[in-house]
């Protein structure tokens, strides 16, 4: 079997289709998934983002894996909205550390216009100046919204599916399915690339998982950016007994991801500090190119400190992208 039979940049994908790529043996999936990766990345690079939560707390949804949810009582300290000078400050800092993306996390439903908003806008167009990508993620929000982030600067727009149609409905109530897709429809009229990816970990089962990526794979274009989250769990939260995935499963998202959308930017988003040095590695080698560094949290869940994820990447003779990464075709500079 072709390395590279499912190199095929479409999204018309089918669960039958994404479940025989999913459930290969390992070894298979991983050599597969990296081959793919080196044709269309640097295998040798990763993407550093610093993600940072502007406003925290008090969110109005009942998303069962977030205590930034209203409908749950942790302990997560409520903080308003930043100043535009605090935001700009910390942007500052992680530029210095070597981040290439700032992501800004806004505890919202949904956008609403007015002063808050204009504040958003104000600290958008101050980090676009500074030379970073700019991505924000702050709920729901309207086509004209989305034409004014993006005329202010704004890269791109977080909005995750979080799980499969089927299976959404037993961990949100309060927005739809269709409210996301609609969100993400806005984000890309407008012209800003669009990060969008999903959660292990919720009790969902290996079909969810596998209709999650169907979904992604099947928006057209495919997002510029994947997260993988892994659930990391809080005192008082709904999900607290639910077992973990096996590793393992995390390594197939990571794959999986890379062979059905290509030229995405797979990033290893929250749950990191579950995960061991070796899992670490298998993700790296089997697509995953971009983390959240340089800071001990990732909103409000705990991420792995700058100076151990460095010592895995320098082991496993891979460095921090200074530019962005390519996604319109094979990196000439990649090794062979």
């Amino acid at each position: 079997m072709s390395s590279f039979e499912y190199i095929s940049i479409r999204s018309t994908w089918q669960d039958d289709e994404i479940a025989t790529i999913f459930e290969r043996p390992l070894v298979d999936l991983m050599h597969l998934a990296h081959n793919v990766h080196r044709r269309f990345h640097n295998p040798h690079e990763i993407q550093p983002c610093r993600i940072q939560s502007i406003k925290t707390g008090a969110c109005p949804e009942d998303c069962k894996y977030c205590p930034q949810s209203g409908h749950y009582e942790t302990n997560i300290e409520k903080e308003r909205l930043f100043s535009v000078e605090k935001a700009v400050n910390i942007a500052k800092d992680a530029k210095a550390s070597g981040a290439t993306r700032f992501c800004m996390g806004v505890a919202w439903r949904q956008i609403l216009d007015g002063e808050q908003f204009d504040r958003v806008l104000a600290m958008v167009k101050a980090i676009d100046e500074l030379g970073l990508e700019v991505c924000l993620t702050a709920g729901m929000m309207t086509n004209e919204q989305a034409h004014r982030l993006k005329a202010a600067g704004c890269t791109a727009y977080n909005h995750n599916l979080d799980t499969s149609p089927e299976f959404y409905g037993q961990i949100i109530t309060t927005r739809t399915y269709q409210d996301r897709l609609d969100t993400i429809k806005n984000v890309r009229a407008a012209g800003i690339t669009v990060c969008c990816g999903g959660i292990i970990g919720l009790g969902e089962s290996r079909k969810d998982r596998i209709g999650l990526l169907k979904q992604l794979a099947n928006l057209s274009p495919h997002p510029e950016s994947v997260p993988i989250n892994l659930l990391a769990k809080y005192d008082n939260m709904p999900l607290n007994d639910v077992p973990p995935p096996h590793p393992f499963e995390m390594v197939r998202m990571v794959a999986t991801a890379r062979i059905i959308m290509p030229k995405a930017i797979v990033r290893l988003s929250a749950g990191r500090t579950a995960m061991t040095d070796e899992l670490h590695a298998l993700c790296y080698y089997a697509g995953a190119n971009s983390i959240f560094m340089a800071t001990e949290k990732i909103f409000i869940t705990k991420n792995p400190h700058l100076s151990r994820d460095q010592e895995i990447l320098d082991l496993m003779g891979i460095r921090f992208s200074k530019r962005r990464l390519t996604k319109d075709g094979p990196d000439l500079n990649a090794a062979p």
